[in-house]
């Protein structure tokens, strides 16, 4: 067994992101953040290469899955589909937090086609 310890931050696209689990932390399959979403932040839609499962900590964000938008509250979860475009709104007045899981080897492209592999998922 392995303990996690003070988690890894990163800041993109007007959230923080906090890395516990991760192939950097000793991970092999898993990866695991929380991520916040300030107030009045519109995120950046992307394609992911792996399965994503979105659990709302607490707030109220707005997660868009290809075409189907979905207002959430604390305790809410959602699974994005490998290949599918998602993005993380928060136009509320609090701080939005999500705990997110995948599989290590996660890529992201941008609108731009930019591929993105986030550091928080190596």
């Amino acid at each position: 067994m392995s303990t996690i310890d003070v988690p890894i931050e990163h800041r993109m696209h007007g959230a923080v992101f906090r890395s516990y689990v991760a192939p950097s932390r000793g991970s092999h399959e898993l990866c695991a953040w929380q991520v916040a979403v300030d107030p009045g932040v519109r995120g950046q839609g992307h394609e992911i290469s792996h399965e994503e499962v979105f659990l709302v900590l607490a707030g109220t964000p707005t997660l868009t899955v290809d075409d189907r938008t979905s207002s959430l509250g604390a305790g809410d979860v959602v699974l994005a589909p490998a290949g599918s475009t998602v993005r993380l709104d928060n136009d509320a007045a609090e701080t939005a937090e999500l705990w997110v899981t995948t599989s290590v080897g996660l890529t992201a492209r941008l609108a731009d086609g930019q591929e993105v592999a986030p550091p928080w998922t190596r």
